[in-house]
């Protein structure tokens, strides 16, 4: 294996095609995770829109409550993305071809690189792909200038880096591909329990930690912010810091898990 960083790119852009290429050719395992944030789209808006807007306050309406929903809905569809890296790590594990890659002469991080890199441009493309659905729906972004846009962006991608992260390591740690998939399950819960459907202030007192002290909530009310001009508050340095310590917590976990199996 050669240390010369060209090489490191160049493997690493191997993987890259190959992973991208894996999820062309089978697509369902995308299509059906990218159905679940899609439908609940489409239940809360036209289904529980009118209950729901009503506690977003007076005069709240259907319309109000889907500018309050996609920017949580946008972030769960990174979550039900990256269960799929989950399932494609560990079939790699499984069907033997990571031993395969081992005793070729190639940048050996370059293997967890091209699954983190497919990974995040499948979340950030299925983001724009529930996003367009729901702007035919009926949501509008309420005077985000380009440099809003542009950070709202840049917080998609740093979010789906770190739920790939712990994706990656959830996939490295589990037997079989059915196990990764039962174990990455909180990527889809957490959203659930956090504010993307409803504010936080209307949900019980021992309710609310649970969904305040978890990194989709203050990453939905950034997004939020950005998309919509609302008060971000100290929401946004609480998400970076989420994005940034899943982030290096995935990447030390999956690169140990992966260094471990080597031996």
């Amino acid at each position: 294996m050669s240390g010369s960083p060209s090489l490191a790119v160049r493997d690493s852009a191997t993987m890259l095609r190959r992973n991208l290429l894996h999820a062309r050719r089978y697509p369902s395992l995308t299509l059906n995770l990218l159905l679940t944030p899609i439908m609940l789209l489409l239940l809360f808006v036209y289904i529980f829109g009118d209950a729901m807007s009503a506690g977003l306050g007076e005069g709240a309406d259907r319309s109000d409550y889907i500018a309050y929903l996609v920017p949580g809905l946008l972030l769960m569809t990174i979550g039900s993305t990256t269960i799929g890296t989950a399932v494609s790590v560990s079939n790699d594990m499984s069907e033997g071809i990571i031993a395969r890659f081992r005793t070729m002469a190639i940048h050996r991080p370059s293997v967890l690189i091209g699954h983190v890199a497919g990974s995040v441009l499948q979340s950030v493309a299925a983001t724009v792909l529930v996003g367009a659905v729901a702007v035919a729906i009926g949501f509008r972004s309420t005077g985000a200038t380009p440099l809003e846009w542009l950070a709202a962006l840049g917080l998609i991608a740093l979010f789906a880096l770190a739920l790939t992260w712990i994706a990656v390591g959830m996939g490295l740690s589990s037997p079989t591909a059915e196990a990764a998939s039962n174990n990455a399950m909180p990527l889809i819960l957490l959203p659930l329990l956090s504010s993307a459907f409803v504010p936080v202030d209307g949900m019980p007192g021992w309710f609310r930690p649970i969904a305040e002290y978890q990194p989709f909530t203050p990453a939905i009310e950034t997004l939020r912010g950005l998309l919509l001009g609302t008060e971000i508050g100290h929401q946004g340095w609480l998400a970076a810091t989420w994005c940034l310590a899943l982030t290096a917590l995935g990447h030390l976990w999956s690169t140990s898990l992966f260094n471990r199996d080597a031996k």
